[in-house]
C-alpha cells in the first residue's frame, strides 16, 4: 500500500513539473502563435491596386535550441508562390526590459528553400553558422495593453543600397488576426525610393486549409 502511495505521489508530482515546464512565455506567444502562420495582402491589394496581392509565411524551425525562437519567413507574389522575392530566418529573443528582439538573416542561393515553410525537409543544410545578419536591422518589439505586439527598426542603422536606398526601416504590428507591415528604402536625402508610401501592407492570417491550398498540397 505504502509503494503504491509512493507511485502516485511521484506520478503526480511528475505531472506537476511537466505542466509548470509547458507554460506558455511572452515569447512562446510572440514567435510561435502570433508570428507563425500563413497571411495574404489579397483583400487589400482588391480594395486598392497601390498594394499587391502577397503571401507571407513564418514557420517554427530548429525547436531544440536554447537561444530564442528561430522563424524562416518567406513572401511572395500570389501570382509567383514558387519563386518568393524575400526569404529570411529571424531570430527572437526577449523580453529584456520588456522588449523583444528580432533579428534578421539571410541565407546563401535562397531559392534552393522556396517552400520551406510547408515542407521543412529542405531546410536540412540550413545551420544558424551559415546565415549572415543584417546588421542594425533588427525590429524591437514590445506587447500592449490589448496584447499586440508592435514594433519598429531603430533610426537609419538598416542599410540598404536597393534603388538607390542608403537605408530602410520596418513598423511592424501583429495580432492574432494579422500583421501589418511597412518596409521603405530612403536615400541619403531622406527621399523614400521604394515601398509603400500610403501606409503599411495589410496581411490577413489564413486559414490552415487556405495554407495547404497555397502550398499545393
Amino acid at each position: 500500500m505504502k509503494k503504491m502511495l509512493l507511485i502516485l505521489v511521484s506520478t503526480l508530482l511528475l505531472g506537476v513539473c511537466a505542466a509548470h515546464a509547458a507554460e506558455p512565455t511572452a515569447l512562446d506567444d510572440l514567435a510561435g502563435v502570433f508570428m507563425t502562420g500563413s497571411f495574404s495582402s489579397a483583400a487589400q491589394a482588391a480594395a486598392d491596386p497601390e498594394y499587391r496581392d502577397i503571401r507571407l509565411h513564418m514557420a517554427p524551425i530548429w525547436l531544440d535550441r536554447t537561444d530564442g525562437r528561430w522563424l524562416y519567413v518567406e513572401q511572395a507574389a500570389a501570382g509567383s508562390l514558387d519563386k518568393p522575392y524575400r526569404q529570411r530566418v529571424y531570430h527572437v529573443t526577449g523580453p529584456t526590459d520588456g522588449a523583444f528582439r528580432s533579428e534578421v538573416f539571410t541565407m546563401a542561393a535562397p531559392l534552393r528553400f522556396a517552400g520551406a515553410w510547408a515542407k521543412p525537409e529542405l531546410l536540412g543544410t540550413l545551420t544558424p553558422d551559415s546565415l549572415a545578419l543584417r546588421d542594425g536591422c533588427v525590429v524591437i518589439l514590445k506587447q500592449d495593453e490589448a496584447g499586440s505586439f508592435t514594433g519598429s527598426t531603430v533610426g537609419h542603422d538598416c542599410a540598404s543600397d536597393l534603388r538607390g536606398a542608403v537605408y530602410a526601416t520596418s513598423t511592424v504590428t501583429i495580432t492574432l488576426e494579422c500583421l501589418t507591415s511597412w518596409d521603405q528604402g530612403f536615400a541619403a536625402d531622406g527621399t523614400q525610393v521604394w515601398g509603400a508610401t500610403k501606409g503599411p501592407y495589410v496581411f490577413d492570417r489564413l486559414a490552415a486549409s487556405a495554407d495547404s491550398v497555397a502550398a499545393g498540397r
